[in-house]
């Protein structure tokens, strides 16, 4: 009872305390909402795009059908049925009409990882199917864990009994599995087996004949040798090199995803997946030499290794990172549909959603009318040719099977605001003051970008409202959340600037602003009914105003004083298709304006307010919120010394890295860095990496209590080769590596 007087002077003086601290006008004060009404956005200029509209569109060829992570399609010679192969190890068959309503189910491999899959040139008499799989499951490192089996189809529709299988060839199960196989017009099969050497060729065999691997194998399967499933044709061209594999028709080929004969010159035409910075289309002839992993394309890669026997042979075409990720071989069009289009080969990129073509000159590297004719928001995986040469494009996340059609879209890029004061975005873009009607916004868990401070707006034109946690596709995506969905005319605004001496605010110069533009199109979600478009805007030197960066993108060094000496610090600009690579379908394209980055706490010039509570009283959302915003998830704070160490590790993955590794991320491993998920469930924890192991000491994706074996951790301290994020960010986050360090040495097996 004795101190129950301190007690009460200490609260006296404690609310005297936060009087005064309330009265202080440099002092925000917390309030329900940080805004009370909503002004409109009015003055938008972003209309269109700043380039012509490519020539082509892409249509659903088959409405009604919708296929489950589609890697191939295939006509099946002497009839009027198409297949399709799934990945995970279902081949099924539909009649080639556009009314088409179902497909049939052929065969069922339980699951397994499907690479590939052709029909035999006499399919109508013998039935023969041959799919490249992996019959272990997607584990790498499995001796003769890749398999190309032949099954045999019977009836109508055609269905396969799994007894029929006989094994044709089998090899070890590598980090690039190629897959790809398709007969030659002389009744041969040629097969792609990737480079299965991890990242950067680790084991040096893209150049080696004795490996089986980085190569396009022929082989003769309708005349097998005793006790094998193929034989050796007399004609390949290494079957007299001493220590060759026999059955190389050509070599040093990292991943060649996609390859295909032209129907009417019998000339093979494939797209090769590179390393870190270019893509490439290959004429393949017999006994090439493709250079991997000398020569990334034209370029050096690693050029002080050994090459093979016969001269590197350069590509017909390549594409920059800036452009391409990830190509996707097509085929030489044939068809009569598009008559403008007979003799191109059409091609496109899995990252990007990009399609391209150009003419081929005969018998030569030399190429004409290259040009680009579709923009797309799929999932380019392959592409099918029918019966009568008509060409489809294979969508992995969608689904679907779609056709080239014409745009004939009118060109207003003349239109487009060339410089940021022009956009309607800034009432003074010189005192980067916003327009009216602009919002601006924070976010939990920033992604790393290299130093660079961020300044955020939302621009929605007029009274549009947003539909809060309505885009879900795509789906089945274990532990993706949920993303908006913006009214058509939407602008996401990110101004970038840098600090020219570190950790001076004063010295900080705007570098660039970033504006991703929402586009809506009739249709729903699975049928991409929305695209994004990412623009960059570069500062001029008098801070006054931003012109819009051209479609490549851009380099530049900046000198930044670092301890009292100047450092060099190489700055990306990013290109527009670099921009779609991190803002994609999967991650539900804006990565910050979503429920798990704005439920935070925001100050509106001198006002702290819950942001969603915040945007719900403006009346912005469609719907109510449908819980408070304490009881609505959120991303933690990575930088927040005071939150548990596992929530914040896991709040910066997030963050920076689950737009790729989600599932259809487009990240080419197989596991999952959402926060959302319990840690078993990452598919992480003691797996092995697949793209090498950087000099590690058996080393794993993560290992719990052993951060220096950690190829997530070690690959984010990487400038070179192999750093990750491997766009966006040319400087290791060293906080973050501690962070990450220190979280990955606390774990514990369990």
């Amino acid at each position: 009872m004795s101190n129950r007087p301190h007690i009460i002077v200490l609260a006296c003086w404690f609310s005297l305390a936060g009087l005064a601290a309330a009265a202080d006008p440099n002092q925000p004060v917390r309030k329900p909402f940080g805004l009370e009404k909503r002004i409109p956005w009015t003055t938008s200029k972003v209309i269109g795009s700043p380039e012509p509209p490519p020539p082509y569109r892409t249509a659903r060829a088959f409405p009604a059908l919708t296929f489950f992570e589609p890697l191939e399609l295939a006509a099946a010679p002497g009839t009027n049925r198409l297949w399709v192969a799934e990945r995970k190890g279902k081949l099924l068959s539909f009649v080639n009409k556009p009314d088409v309503q179902k497909a049939d189910l052929a065969l069922d491999l339980g699951d397994k990882s499907l690479y590939g899959m052709t029909l035999h040139p006499k399919f109508k008499d013998n039935g023969y199917v041959f799919v490249t799989w992996i019959p272990d499951g997607s584990r790498e490192g499995i001796p003769n864990g890749s398999r190309v089996s032949r099954f045999t189809a019977k009836g109508e529709p055609p269905t396969i009994d799994r007894v029929s299988e006989q094994v044709i060839i089998e090899w070890p199960n590598g980090g690039h599995n190629g897959g790809c196989l398709r007969f030659g017009p002389d009744g041969m099969l040629y097969l792609v087996t990737g480079d299965g050497s991890g990242i950067g060729d680790e084991l040096q065999i893209g150049q080696d004949l004795t490996s089986i691997f980085g190569k396009l194998l022929r082989l003769d399967v309708d005349h097998p040798a005793p006790g094998k499933g193929y034989g050796i044709p007399a004609d390949n061209p290494f079957v007299g090199t001493p220590g060759a594999r026999p059955e190389t028709w050509a070599y040093g080929l990292r991943q060649l995803w996609r390859f295909s004969f032209d129907r009417a010159t019998g000339q093979l035409w494939g797209g090769e997946i590179g390393q870190d910075l270019w893509e490439m289309v290959y004429h393949i002839r017999k006994g090439g030499n493709y250079g991997w992993s000398v020569q990334e394309g034209t370029h050096p890669f690693r050029p002080e290794r050994t090459k093979g026997p016969t001269p590197i042979l350069k590509p017909v075409v390549e594409h920059s990172h800036s452009d391409f990720r990830s190509i996707t071989g097509g085929f030489v069009y044939r068809g009569l549909r598009m008559k403008e289009l007979q003799g191109h080969y059409i091609y496109g990129d899995f990252d990007t959603g990009r399609i391209w073509s150009f003419q081929p000159e005969s018998n030569t590297n030399v190429v004409t009318n290259h040009r680009e004719l579709a923009r797309t928001t799929y999932r380019l995986v392959s592409w099918g040719e029918d019966a009568a040469g008509e060409l489809y494009l294979v969508d992995f996340t969608g689904g679907g099977l779609h056709q080239l059609v014409k745009d004939d879209k009118p060109d207003d890029s003349a239109k487009f605001p060339r410089k940021l004061s022009q956009t309607g975005i800034f009432a003074s873009t010189k005192e980067h003051a916003p327009a009216p009607g602009l919002l601006r916004y924070s976010v939990n868990s920033q992604l790393w970008s290299d130093h660079a401070l961020k300044e955020r707006f939302i621009a929605i034109p007029g009274d549009g409202k947003i539909g809060l946690d309505t885009i879900t596709y795509p789906q089945p995506s274990p532990g993706a959340p949920p993303g908006w969905h913006f009214p058509d005319g939407t602008v996401l605004v990110k101004t970038f600037s840098m600090e020219m001496e570190r950790g001076n605010p004063a010295t900080a110069r705007r570098l660039e602003t970033r504006l991703l533009h929402f586009q809506q199109f009739p249709g729903t979600q699975e049928y991409g009914d929305q695209y994004w478009r990412g623009y960059t805007y570069v500062w001029n030197d008098d801070q006054t105003d931003a012109e819009l960066l051209d479609a490549q993108g851009l380099d530049r060094t900046l000198k930044i004083k670092v301890g009292g000496q100047l450092v060099e610090q190489n700055y990306r600009f990013p290109s527009r298709a670099e921009c779609t690579l991190c803002h994609t379908n999967a991650a539900k394209f804006a990565l910050g304006v979503n429920t798990m980055q704005m439920n935070r706490d925001h100050d509106y010039g001198g006002i702290v307010a819950n942001q969603l509570a915040t945007l719900e009283h403006i009346g912005l959302f469609r719907e109510p919120l449908p819980k408070p915003p304490a009881e609505l998830p959120k991303l933690a704070d990575y930088d927040d010394a005071s939150q548990l160490l596992d929530i914040r590790a896991r709040a910066y993955l997030h963050s920076n890295c689950s737009h790729c590794h989600v599932k259809w991320g487009g990240g080419n491993a197989e596991f999952k860095l959402v926060s959302t998920l319990p840690l078993a469930e990452l598919g992480i924890t003691n797996v092995a990496p697949g793209h090498g192991g950087f000099g590690l000491a058996e080393p794993k994706l993560l290992v719990p209590g052993q951060p220096d074996r950690s190829m997530i951790l070690h690959r984010m301290t990487l400038t070179g080769l192999g750093r990750m994020p491997h766009i966006g960010s040319r400087e290791v986050h060293v906080s973050a590596v501690k962070l990450i360090r220190d979280w990955i040495a606390g774990l514990r097996d369990k």
